[in-house]
């Protein structure tokens, strides 16, 4: 695939989206999209395609996570509610029930494709080999130590694993209204929990209640050692930068954009590449998708044709602009569109 500067990408997707909205004029009001920061240049990419291919207003589409963005999706319909919701994660019961609470009965569930975690630091700096443990052990508010839960005391990484290099733990992670959050607790905090023997523990703490096991190892310890970052990715490189020992959970696309200034640390052996994630190698995987309100379809012109554009093989397909952010083509990309064309709602059968 040849080199682009993404930061350039994502600099013409900002200046083309403020002059299509300043000075053109439409009759009609423009579909709005919003939500995952990890999607948001790819979909406001894709709406540039989406208006030179047809005669609809230009979206407005906006960042600011997964959470805020299903949040407002399931505030209603009608033509003054958010069309589409952007998110990295799953959509989750309670905010099916809440969109159900307030008429938003019918949703589309769009997956545009894979994103990975990257566990990232500077270049600079001694690279890792992580497992799901490591990151378990070193951030977790309780730990097994001589087969007893006990607070965690551990300040280097070299205490919870001896090959790990002898430096302090300080992780930066995403806060709980970005989809990455939940991807990072199930997928390192909750397995490493379960593979150093504490879920069990927890488990029988908690008279069989599984939620609250989960919710037990995926605890974070008080202090410094795990800093959440409302900001984002943005923000969490700028933690990174100049420090001996910060390491982040980002994006692969984030990643891919800032190749020069970090290093991605392998997980389980895997190394955080588009290839191990499409083939399901790489263990800190996600799908990433849109969330489209089908009442209105009706009401907001572009609507349908937005996700289609989302969806073509120039967008979406093997090589095509998803490939630009760092994201993963989904090999199931006709079944998507052929959900799109049918209005195919979430929970529907056949």
């Amino acid at each position: 695939m040849p080199y682009y500067n993404l930061k350039t990408v994502f600099t013409s997707v900002s200046i083309l989206t403020t002059t299509a909205l300043a000075s053109t004029a439409y009759a009609d009001d423009p579909l709005t999209v919003a939500g995952s920061s990890t999607v948001f240049p790819y979909a406001a990419m894709s709406a540039d395609t989406f208006v030179e291919n047809n005669d609809f207003p230009y979206p407005d589409v906006s960042a600011g996570g997964s959470s805020t963005g299903l949040k407002m999706f399931c505030e209603g319909t009608g033509a003054d509610t958010l069309d589409i919701a952007l998110a990295s994660r799953s959509i989750r019961a309670a905010e099916i029930a809440d969109c159900s609470n307030n008429g938003v009965n019918d949703i589309i569930e769009v997956r545009i494709g894979y994103d990975g975690l990257v566990f990232a630091n500077s270049v600079d700096n001694p690279s890792f080999s992580f497992v799901p443990a490591d990151w378990y052990r070193a951030l977790a508010a309780r730990v097994i130590v001589n087969g007893a839960l006990t607070e965690n005391s551990a300040t280097r990484w070299s205490e919870v694993n001896g090959s790990l290099p002898d430096v302090e733990i300080s992780a930066y992670i995403p806060s709980a209204q970005h989809g990455t959050r939940e991807v990072f607790d199930l997928k390192m905090l909750l397995e490493g929990c379960k593979a150093t023997g504490a879920y069990e523990v927890f488990l029988e703490e908690n008279g069989g209640d599984r939620k609250a096991a989960n919710n037990s190892c995926i605890s974070l310890r008080p202090g410094t050692f795990a800093q959440e970052q409302e900001g984002g990715a943005r923000e969490i490189l700028e933690r990174i930068r100049g420090s001996q020992s910060a390491i982040g959970v980002v994006s692969l696309g984030f990643f891919e954009t800032n190749i020069n200034a970090l290093q991605a640390n392998s997980i389980n052996g895997v190394d955080a590449t588009a290839e191990n994630i499409a083939s399901g190698a790489y263990p800190v995987a996600r799908p990433l998708f849109m969330y489209v309100k089908q009442a209105n379809i009706a009401v907001t012109p572009g609507v349908k044709e937005y996700v289609l554009t989302v969806l073509s093989d120039e967008m979406s397909g093997p090589g095509g602009f998803l490939t630009l952010f760092g994201l993963v083509s989904d090999p199931k990309l006709q079944e998507t569109r052929d959900k799109v064309i049918n209005e195919e709602r979430l929970g529907a059968s056949g």
